[in-house]
């Protein structure tokens, strides 16, 4: 540990006029915090906010931000009794000079929610002085023992950005400056893996990413192998990879998969830039070819992972004559090709495989027609508010919960108990017969799936096996319901707290009227529906509508704006 004559003197005169517990925190432990934290002072005029893709900015300014979330990292997972917290340095679809970091805690799970201030607090303190007694206060609020019985443990995972090696020294030091905790450096990893192995390291499973690929692999070949042989088709996938992480670990994933041909474009070995022109956010949002698509690719099955590989969109070039412009497919016909698919099995089980509970979770944001068509499907749709965290936990409510954003990130959730129940089944049931078949698949999808959160790689893997066993072309696939069509907008408004909506995001209680006079506007249009809600970054209000036709939507979306200017004015 290191010694208090090691410190500048004013520290060390900070340290010995602190009141501390030593039995909460030893002398021995704030020195080696004061110490580490003047290697990463933080940047003045920076303030940052932990939200659902932790701390994100210009990488330049990230060192002392990742340093102090390797700390919170270390007291998490002394508050859980010494498990396996991840910690992982990524910003996604953002532009490559971005960084960022987040923590997946033991069940593979994002941080819990209730740490989040605790993070926005330690990130943004002005001085090691201030970062020792926010420490301090918390370790002492969630009595958290440093020292006596071991440390924590954090796995340190990254992208392929330049500046990702560099912060996780950062991380490292900042796991470590907590006595006794260590920082393993899991590698190059897309954030869903690191997710996946913390969750089967705490699980008391095989944890590696070798490990990782088996388990895909294994229960891809399952599903392959369960498929009727006179709907077995196979054609070439093409796949964007962002010029990422993904495209990289896809190809590993490639070579232990003969049921799978796909053609992987945009790795990054060739020069490409991380997410500029290619990737899942990009096609989503713009509905135009990514980088190294054309007219070559008229009426094939394409996809593509955002840059760490969380997201997943699948899209298809109709014609030379739609120019760069793509049919898509996003997370909503995602959502519903599983839902149609595990209902299927539910419904080859019979009577008992109808008393599951299988339930759809989406935000305000879903289009309205994939909404229309889970349900005529007679399953249960629930609404929650905008961000993953947030479906995560309603899905938990369900036997098996499917939630997806239309941004192509989403997975899907099995409860231990229906798990438990499935495998019984599997034992009960003939082996060969449709009953033990459809069994088998389900519990095929819940090993492949990754469960801990969403995943491009598992969930690719998930929509072409059941491509195959359906026997469908994209084509085929982007038939189950036509997209309305749809507006968003953002008024920039003086204070945007000043909308406050349900819980679900889909209506506005303040300010008061809003409402009414939203519900009169949408009632002019077919098909109408609109909501706003306060961002979460910016001072602006969200506008989102739909209607029958594109006129009708972005009609909709301005008539609903200029409401928002009138009620909150405009800045």
């Amino acid at each position: 540990m290191l010694p208090l004559c090691s410190l500048p003197k004013k520290a060390s005169s900070f340290l010995h006029s602190l009141s501390l517990s030593l039995s909460a925190m030893e002398e021995t432990q704030i020195a080696s915090i004061l110490k580490s934290s003047e290697l990463y002072p933080i940047p003045q005029s920076v303030k940052l906010s932990y939200g659902t893709a932790g701390f994100r900015a210009d990488a330049s300014l990230l060192e002392s931000t990742v340093y102090r979330v390797g700390i919170l990292s270390s007291l998490r997972s002394l508050k859980l009794k010494s498990s396996t917290v991840g910690l992982m340095i990524t910003a996604s679809h953002n532009k490559v000079s971005d960084n960022g970091v987040k923590v997946s805690d033991p069940s593979g799970g994002m941080l819990s929610q209730e740490w989040e201030p605790f993070a926005d607090q330690i990130a943004n303190a002005s001085s090691p002085r201030e970062l020792v007694s926010l420490i301090k206060d918390f370790v002492e609020k969630e009595e958290i023992v440093i020292g006596e019985k071991g440390g924590g443990e954090v796995w340190l995972g990254r992208d392929t950005r330049p500046s990702g090696e560099r912060l996780l020294r950062a991380a490292e030091i900042g796991v470590r400056s907590v006595l006794g905790s260590v920082a393993v450096d899991v590698g190059v990893l897309t954030t869903p893996q690191l997710h996946w192995m913390v969750r089967a390291k705490n699980k008391g499973l095989n944890a590696t990413e070798s490990d990782y690929f088996e388990n895909l692999v294994t229960s891809f070949k399952c599903l392959i192998d369960l498929i009727p042989i006179n709907k077995l088709e196979i054609s070439t996938l093409v796949l964007d990879g962002a010029n990422g992480v993904g495209g990289q670990k896809m190809e590993v994933l490639r070579g232990y998969l003969s049921n799978l041909d796909v053609e992987i474009r945009n790795t990054g070995r060739d020069g490409g830039v991380l997410n500029e022109g290619v990737g899942a956010d990009f096609v989503q949002k713009e509905k135009v070819v990514p980088l190294g698509f054309g007219s070559e690719d008229v009426g094939m099955r394409c996809a593509s992972f955002d840059g760490d590989a969380d997201r997943l969109v699948y899209f298809y070039i109709p014609s030379e004559s739609c120019g760069d412009k793509v049919e898509l497919l996003d997370g909503d016909k995602i959502l519903s090709l599983f839902a149609l698919f595990i209902k299927e099995q539910l419904n080859i089980i019979g009577d008992e495989g109808k008393q599951c509970r299988l339930g759809v979770v989406q935000t305000a944001y879903a289009n309205g027609a994939s909404t229309d068509y889970v349900k005529e499907m007679g399953l249960e749709v629930v609404f929650a508010k905008t961000g993953v965290k947030h479906l995560h936990e309603r899905a938990e409510e369900f036997d098996v919960g499917i939630y997806f954003e239309a941004n192509g990130h989403g997975t899907i959730l099995f409860s231990e108990s229906f798990l438990s129940w499935l495998v019984g089944k599997q034992k009960d049931y003939s082996e060969g017969s449709d009953k033990h078949n459809a069994v088998s698949r389900l519990v095929a999808v819940s090993n492949l799936i990754n469960q801990a959160v969403g995943d491009a790689l598992s969930g690719l893997l998930l929509v072409e096996v059941i491509l195959q066993h359906m026997g469908w072309s994209v084509q085929k696939w982007n038939e189950l319901y036509k997209d309305l069509p749809s507006r968003q907008v953002k008024v920039e408004v003086p204070d945007r707290t000043a909308v406050v909506t349900t819980s679900e995001e889909t209506e506005a209680l303040k300010p008061l009227g809003i409402q009414d006079a939203i519900n009169a506007e949408i009632k002019k249009y077919q098909h109408g529906r609109a909501f706003i809600r306060p961002s979460g970054t910016e001072d602006v209000v969200r506008v989102y509508a739909e209607a029958s036709t594109q006129e009708d939507a972005d009609s909709l979306a301005n008539s609903v704006a200029q409401l928002v200017k009138s009620f909150l004015g405009s800045s």
